[in-house]
């Protein structure tokens, strides 16, 4: 007797399938790492310490798709093979720019190698490259200053140690920094190839060209700063063990090519950077945060017009009001989750608010930068006015002599509104936007201090509990207990601090705003400030609400107060303050402010605001006034 049963048919695979185990096989030969686990996702690629993330390839891969996601497995694979993370950090430079460098180079070397030994791996990463630098719009870059340039250096030493052309999408930030970095730095790129599988010959090299290229102070021998980096990495070893895939995602990025081209930096440094890594991490004896105690201790001259909050403003009482720490708030293992759930959820916004937050940096830079003084009688001869004396020889010869501009030493508050009607997309939106440009900041020798504001309670809390035990006297005042929240002090270190913003994550945390008093407070730490130029940034979606005080006070006793500490802080105050309001009118509270209309706006309106703001000279004005009271 026949069965009609047909033989059960060997499930089909994906057509992707043989693709992907083929790059994952080749990336583990060339790594000589046969377990290190490979994944494909819909994700940015990156190299994690224990397995390789690649892009998920298309049902129907074109030749060159097909080329860029080897050449990202090739780029991760000699990282793998090539290069030892505990050296690069003991000979990496202090400064946060010129590491933007030394992390670029050493990626090019280690890229070099397999390009030199193989002609298909060359071909891989050159098109990686390609495609990279074309998403991020390099082709149309017309300005140095918008030109980063440790890429520019990073595709000049490539082009040197093989001989392989700069690719199309990057060939214009090239030519822009070429000029400037062969005058300075030429014989050092023609000696690169003598050391390159040497990581630590070449990266001494690299360490040598930066002075010439007067980035880095020079030094006699290794750096001696191992000692003080590996003592901070065995007290933070246990935090970074409980930050789980989210810290494990920085610490890696920085090692492979984020496509949202914070090239060498992160976000995290390249997206990325681990708290030992490049991020813009200052100098160690700035490590440890400061707290709220050099603000709190500080004082501001004594005048009638700083000490009244408003001349009908006060608080029932004080006595349940706190400034706190966000990591107070919270055990460390639910701020971990908080953050890891903050970068989970706005992994697309980060790569465009890194390219404005970039954009800022290479404008802040290029005006830290060294400027020179044309048609001088003595100087240096300028070589590029040589042309008139050949077509007039009665032409006198022409001079030139460098001179530095005056940057000024900056610091510089986010005051984040953490009321309730920012949940969601706002907060969210406001809390990464703050975590790149703090780090961006940071890396311009900007201190960042990031501060919020929210009440303990709805409708009153203790002390509207106080108030009724008191047998409701008429006019009571501001009637809630006040919460300010320290996410960043601005002598920390953005990697101390980078956990702290998802503490805005936590469900209850956001409850009313009280506007006057948080300015107020966020502007008297900020003039205890010894900086010369001191910035104060509010984020905010809605006027002062807080229904305890409203309904026993005046409707607009909370605005009353906010427009009485603005008009301060704006005509009595060396502090420059600016606001932008979300999906609210803020123009009519401060004199400089722009309001957005989506939460996706924001990282383009603080970009734009702060560069304009470090652009404009300080008003004389603002200068002075407070100088006459404390001289008075």
């Amino acid at each position: 007797m026949t069965s009609n049963r047909k033989p059960s048919q060997p499930q089909k695979e994906a057509p992707t399938e043989p693709f992907k185990r083929s790059v994952a096989g080749c990336l583990r030969a060339i790594a000589r790492v046969p377990e290190f686990e490979v994944t494909f996702a819909a994700d940015r690629p990156a190299l994690l310490p224990d397995r390789a993330r690649l892009p998920e390839p298309a049902r129907k891969l074109l030749p060159h798709e097909a080329a860029v996601i080897r050449g990202n497995a090739d780029a991760m694979a000699l990282r793998l093979a090539c290069h030892d993370e505990g050296m690069h950090r003991r000979l990496a430079p202090d400064g946060a720019a010129a590491r933007a460098v030394f992390d670029a180079v050493e990626q090019a070397r280690v890229e070099a190698i397999g390009s030199r030994r193989m002609t298909g791996v060359a071909g891989n990463i050159a098109a990686m490259l390609d495609d990279r630098y074309h998403r991020g719009n390099y082709h149309e870059i017309t300005d140095r200053a918008d030109a980063p340039l440790e890429d520019a250096l990073a595709m000049m030493v490539r082009e040197r140690l093989t001989g392989l052309k700069v690719p199309p999408a990057a060939r214009k930030i090239v030519e822009l920094w070429r000029p400037w970095i062969e005058e300075k730095a030429g014989k050092d790129l023609d000696r690169l190839g003598e050391s390159l599988e040497d990581q630590r010959a070449f990266a001494r090299s690299i360490r040598d060209m930066l002075v010439h290229l007067d980035m880095a102070e020079e030094t006699e021998g290794e750096p001696d700063d191992s000692d003080d980096r590996d003592e901070n990495e065995s007290q933070e070893q246990s935090e970074q063990s409980q930050e789980g895939e989210s810290e494990d995602r920085s610490d890696s990025e920085r090692a492979e090519m984020e496509q949202s081209e914070e090239a060498s930096e992160e976000i995290e440094e390249g997206m990325s950077e681990s708290s030992d890594g490049p991020t813009g991490e200052m100098p160690d004896e700035m490590d440890e945060a400061d707290g709220d105690d050099p603000a709190e201790a500080w004082r501001p001259p004594t005048s009638s017009a700083n000490e009244r909050r408003a001349p009908d403003y006060k608080a029932f009482t004080e006595r349940f009001d706190e400034i706190v720490e966000a990591e107070t708030l919270c055990d460390a293992e639910e701020l971990d989750r908080l953050r890891a759930y903050l970068d989970k959820q706005l992994c697309h916004l980060q790569g465009v608010v890194a390219r404005l937050a970039n954009r800022l940096q290479r404008r802040l830079m290029a005006q830290q930068n060294r400027a020179w003084e044309f048609d001088l009688e003595e100087g240096a001869l300028d070589p590029a006015r040589l042309i008139r004396i050949v077509i007039d020889p009665f032409q006198p010869l022409s001079f030139k002599r460098e001179k530095d501009t005056n940057f000024r030493d900056t610091v510089v508050t986010l005051l984040i509104d953490n009321s309730g009607s920012m949940r969601g997309r706002p907060i969210t939106v406001a809390a990464t936007c703050a975590d790149i440009l703090a780090r961006t900041l940071e890396r311009c020798g900007v201190k960042v201090e990031i501060l919020g504001f929210t009440t303990r309670a709805w409708k009153g809390g203790q002390s509207r509990e106080s108030w009724l035990q008191a047998g409701k006297p008429a006019n009571p005042g501001r009637l809630n207990d006040l919460r300010h929240i320290v996410y960043k002090s601005a002598d920390a270190p953005w990697r101390r601090a980078r956990r702290n913003l998802g503490l805005m994550m936590r469900e209850g945390l956001l409850k009313e705003n009280i506007d006057g008093e948080a300015l107020d407070w966020a502007h008297k730490r900020l003039l205890g400030r010894p900086e010369q130029r001191r910035i104060l940034m509010v984020i905010s979606d809605g006027a002062p609400v807080d229904d305890s005080t409203l309904s026993v006070n005046p409707g607009n006793y909370l605005e009353k107060h906010l427009r009485h500490v603005i008009d301060e802080i704006e005509n009595r105050s060396p502090v420059q303050l600016i606001a932008i309001g979300i999906g609210h009118d803020v123009t009519r509270y401060y004199k400089r402010a722009v309001t957005i209309v989506d939460a996706e706006e924001l990282g383009g309106a603080m970009t734009e605001k702060l560069a304009e703001l470090f652009e404009d000279k300080v008003p004389e004005r603002v200068v002075r006034r407070p100088t006459r009271r404390a001289a008075g």
